[in-house]
């Protein structure tokens, strides 16, 4: 079946009991067991509900893959996919990454005795110049954030099977529909189901995608533990998300190209970062990994960190907030808002200009979206 076809059925059957065409959602913390020496499939909510085994199925077959596993959040997802690394073990990060996987990194893993090193070649020769006797993973976001680069999943996944290492992929700004890095090679998909799989803006989930059942078993048994699991009211608006995802991506995508295409020729524009541009450096690479380009667009403003402020106060459609992925469009400033934290010294070593400007384009005409930011770019 196709995939639009898979996001609406397989994972979301009928309920059997009633017919209804949506799965229900089994707000339940426990669930009756036969016997002393019995239990169902389904007994403790923390350990499984059928609201959340639903959408992990969905997830996995999204993916083309196995087995999936839904948390409470993007991060709560990156921490158990995490959990195939141990104290004296070194990952091996790519330079541009969300800035709540560097604190992961910096703040959780470092202090439990894991060692990172960060590509500041994202080449697949950079990423393989990092690798020690004692390499255990290899982290990619493709495309990452916010510069937008594209990994070769592929090649690195190569690289990493030679010196068995693992490979897991931050899938969330392609999206299942426009990438699946298992089939390139990867070990473990990682998504912040709150972005394009939700697709609203109005839910908080992560979730973690792969084939191999000895991974499956250490990180479910990490999600059973850990208890960092999303709700079955969450789940429920997750898949509800999945059975529009193709047509939202598209859409996404559309507009995304359009404002791409024009900020590439305004005055007021020094650089355009979006995969589906001739431009871009790893355009080439982007059409033969990914069926699409997706809705994330970045671009650096002549005028610095002041014609940031100028542009993010005079828009009008583009909300000033720190998320992605919804059906509106979002502006953020990657300086001040999702790389905050980080010094200024540090943001700049990992690209990160002040003059950049990050936006989610969302779902609304592209001409209104247009209209909207010329009069934000044009003088005052």
């Amino acid at each position: 079946m196709q995939f639009e076809t898979l996001a609406i059925h397989d994972g979301q059957t009928p309920d059997p009991v009633t017919g209804s065409v949506t799965f229900p959602v089994f707000q339940s913390s426990t669930f009756e067991r036969e016997d002393l020496n019995h239990h169902r499939e389904f007994f403790y909510s923390r350990i499984g509900n059928p609201t959340r085994k639903a959408l992990e199925s969905s997830l996995a077959l999204l993916e083309n893959a196995r087995f999936g596993l839904a948390f409470a959040s993007g991060v709560a997802a990156t921490m158990a996919a995490l959990q195939v690394v141990r104290p004296g073990d070194h990952i091996v990060s790519g330079i541009d990454i969300y800035g709540g996987t560097y604190r992961i990194f910096e703040q959780l893993l470092r202090p439990w005795g894991v060692s990172i090193t960060y590509a500041e070649d994202e080449s697949t020769e950079g990423y393989e110049a990092c690798i020690r006797p004692e390499t255990r993973l290899i982290w990619l976001e493709s495309p990452s954030n916010p510069l937008l680069r594209i990994s070769d999943i592929r090649a690195l996944s190569v690289a990493a099977k030679r010196n068995g290492i693992l490979i897991a992929v931050d899938n969330t700004f392609a999206s299942p529909y426009f990438q699946h890095p298992l089939e390139h090679g990867a070990d473990i998909v990682v998504h912040s189901t709150t972005k394009y799989l939700g697709g609203h803006s109005d839910v908080i989930g992560g979730a973690v995608v792969l084939d191999d059942e000895a991974l499956h078993r250490t990180i479910k048994n990490y999600q059973a533990a850990a208890g960092a699991i999303p709700g079955p009211w969450d789940c429920w608006l997750v898949m509800r998300g999945l059975k529009t995802l193709k047509i939202r991506m598209k859409e996404h995508e559309a507009n995304a190209m359009h404002l791409a295409r024009l900020l590439e020729k305004h005055p007021a524009v020094e650089q355009v970062l979006y995969p589906g541009l001739p431009s871009h450096p790893q355009h080439e690479l982007a059409k033969r990994q990914m069926s699409g380009f997706g809705g994330m667009l970045t671009f650096a403003l002549k005028g610095g960190l002041p014609a940031v402020e100028n542009l993010v106060g005079r828009l009008k459609l583009f909300a000033l907030a720190d998320s992605l992925g919804g059906v509106e469009s979002l502006v953020a400033s990657p300086a001040k808002m999702t790389l905050g934290a980080l010094s200024a010294e540090e943001r700049l070593k990992r690209g990160c200009s002040d003059n950049l400007v990050r936006m989610s384009i969302g779902l609304e005409h592209a001409g209104d979206l247009e209209a909207d930011l010329l009069g934000a770019l044009s003088p005052p």
